[in-house]
């Protein structure tokens, strides 16, 4: 009897207790944050409250793909990985073996208790340059010439679509930098002298993120998966330091940083930019890195910026000199400046104990540590990364895609300035006649690709030679664009012999500086290294010419100007070389304005347009034009 009345009253009690149960496990399947109808603060704070301060201190590293696996995402709850200049999972690695690697690591992000995505990180400073086939755009020292704010939104996009074509989500780009003095070594990876013209090229942050819908200035915004997060750098003044040494000390009044150096980056929080980088450098002796005023006080309070603020390769370390020499003090300032992601290429552990024992001590207020927090969280709630994680190869053909390099291709014509144009102004040399019996090319960058597109270029510092990536010399492209009929012969560096003797129509010389990257390319002379002004002496010497500069400033070309007939910066042009054929042979015009000053001397420098002592050789907005011939 007692088993019958179990077995009478079992039924009704058990659909009790399994629709208890069903309900318990529904709420717990159903979390805030991972809703996407949710608004976007409630999502922030749903998401915060569950996080241990582990979880939290994750967020904040930032660690270098060599030092990444899956394990070690799970582990110290990792927000963010990056690969620095040529940090790449293979060499001349495909699409498909990036999107493995980044995907990879994101399934050990969402691996953890709260499946919080990880956002990777990459320099595509000119184009997806890390990437081998990637099109690789002029550097912002040309882009700046073109003063064509649509051009740059235009290269935004197709940067985007490569960046993301490798399952990559966010660019440290672009660099806003007001370059006040061409000994710096990253001159060539700012648009202007003149604060408006860079203010004007920020229109690309629209262009690798897409155009933002907020109201509220300060929000960031990225549209999708197509796009991707910006960052503007490097926060401020770094482009102003005394002699151009790179990370050194921008010595200036306060409304002087206000109205040179700050204006873009008002510009780019006005658009939406995701994320913000701190400079290396210091602010009348106080690095940026610490510099709580500027970072917490005036971009975050004051400009109302409300994305993350990230610091640079190592930056906190260096807050001391030697860097590293009292890294909790580095910590300890950095954080409490206002930075809120440390990008750590090595010894990230160091971190993240240090960063544990001070929040644990209230050294570091949990105040301060859950605004980073939100911070990163907002900016990646935003962009779509709860939804949609993990990439995925749709967008692997973008890849160096042909409509890209004719991009690339029409930039290069747009960047190119013509400085000399004849001996006498009615007899120009360019355009220059594509059917002529013989032609010479020389010079030591006319057939060097690497030398063609500059430092940050597959590796940290650039390659010289052509097999770094795919792309067009110069040299091949003269070869295309001349009539069939027309010999085109090549020497590097001939004499002047060789130049008499064969009786060429005209010369095009092609020179320049080699590949540098930041304080590398720090100069006192900015001189062109030599065979340069050899080959230029000897052939200029002997035949009519037109020689062609490459490199990423205005360098000293006075003692040499008389001898030829004309005189192009084409800067670093990336791998598209057909675009300065283009213009060099008629199919399209010379229209480049200086967005640089053209000095006489190093010893004029710093010299801007407005200077009392301004006396340059070419001025800025100096470039003369010449209208397309047609050739039948």
């Amino acid at each position: 009897m007692r088993v019958a009345t179990m077995g009478r009253f079992s039924m009704p009690v058990m659909c009790f207790a399994v629709l208890c149960l069903w309900t318990a496990v529904a709420e717990a399947e159903y979390v805030k944050y991972k809703d996407p109808k949710q608004p976007l603060s409630v999502r922030i704070r749903d998401l915060l409250g569950r996080m241990t301060l582990e979880e939290k201190i994750g967020q904040m590293t930032q660690i270098e793909r060599k030092d990444a696996s899956r394990d070690v995402m799970k582990k110290y709850f990792i927000g963010s990985v990056l690969s620095g200049g040529g940090s790449v999972p293979a060499p001349k690695a495909t699409a498909e073996t990036w999107v493995n690697m980044v995907n990879d690591l994101q399934k050990g992000a969402l691996s953890t208790r709260l499946g919080i995505p990880m956002i990777y990180g990459i320099d595509a400073v000119h184009g997806h340059n890390n990437v081998y086939k990637a099109t690789i755009f002029p550097h912002n020292v040309g882009l700046g010439v073109t003063r064509d704010p649509a051009l740059l939104k235009r290269i935004g996009a197709a940067t985007a679509l490569e960046i993301r074509a490798t399952g990559i989500q966010y660019a440290f780009a672009p660099c806003i930098a007001v370059c006040r003095d061409p000994r710096w070594g990253r001159c060539y990876e700012s648009y202007s002298e003149d604060h408006k013209i860079v203010q004007a090229m920020t229109e690309i942050i629209p262009g690798l993120q897409g155009d933002p819908t907020a109201t509220r200035k300060g929000v960031p915004f990225v549209a999708g998966k197509t796009k991707v997060a910006a960052c503007a750098k490097h926060f401020v003044g770094d482009g102003g330091t005394v002699k151009g040494i790179d990370e050194n000390n921008t010595v200036i009044n306060f409304n002087g940083l206000l109205s040179i150096h700050m204006p873009a980056y008002l510009d780019s929080i006005q658009k939406g930019v995701a994320t913000v980088m701190v400079s290396y450098s210091s602010w009348n002796g106080k690095k940026m890195h610490s510099n709580r005023d500027l970072v917490t006080g005036f971009l975050k309070n004051k400009l109302k910026f409300r994305g993350f603020v990230i610091s640079d390769w190592q930056g906190i370390d260096r807050i001391t000199d030697p860097p590293h020499a009292n890294y909790s003090y580095s910590v300890q300032a950095g954080v409490l400046a206002g930075i809120d992601m440390v990008m750590l290429p090595e010894n990230f552990t160091d971190f993240v104990d240090d960063l544990t024992f001070q929040a644990k001590n209230n050294i570091i207020p949990m105040s301060r540590i859950d605004d980073a927090v939100k911070r990163i969280l907002r900016v990646k709630f935003i962009m779509g990364l709860f939804e949609n994680p993990m990439a995925d190869l749709s967008l692997a053909n973008q890849l160096g895609s042909q409509e890209h390099r004719e991009l690339a291709r029409e930039a290069v014509r747009k960047s190119l300035v013509l400085l000399k144009n004849g001996k006498s102004t009615n007899k120009p040399l360019l355009p220059l006649p594509k059917k002529v019996p013989k032609i010479l090319v020389a010079g030591s960058h006319a057939d060097n690709l690497g030398d063609q597109c500059g430092g940050w270029t597959i590796e940290w510092q650039g390659l010289q030679g052509n097999d770094l990536t795919v792309g067009t010399t110069i040299l091949t492209a003269v070869k295309k664009t001349v009539d069939p009929s027309t010999q085109v012969i090549y020497m590097e560096n001939p004499d002047t012999n060789f130049v008499k003797s064969n009786k060429f129509s005209y010369a095009i010389v092609v020179v320049g500086e080699t590949p540098y990257t930041e304080f590398f390319g720090d100069s006192l002379n900015l001189t062109i290294p030599e065979p340069g002004p050899s080959t230029i002496k000897n052939v200029c010497g002997a035949v009519k010419c037109v020689v062609v500069i490459i490199s990423g400033r205005p360098v000293v070309v006075e003692p040499y100007v008389a001898q030829m007939d004309a005189l192009v910066a084409a800067w670093l042009p990336g791998t598209e070389g057909q675009g300065v054929t283009d213009v060099l042979f008629g199919d399209y015009g010379f229209t480049g304005k200086l967005a640089h000053t053209w000095f006489k001397s190093v010893d004029q420098l710093p010299m801007n347009v407005g200077d009392p002592h301004y006396d340059p050789l070419f001025p800025f907005g100096f470039g003369l034009t010449t209208k397309p011939r047609r050739e039948v």
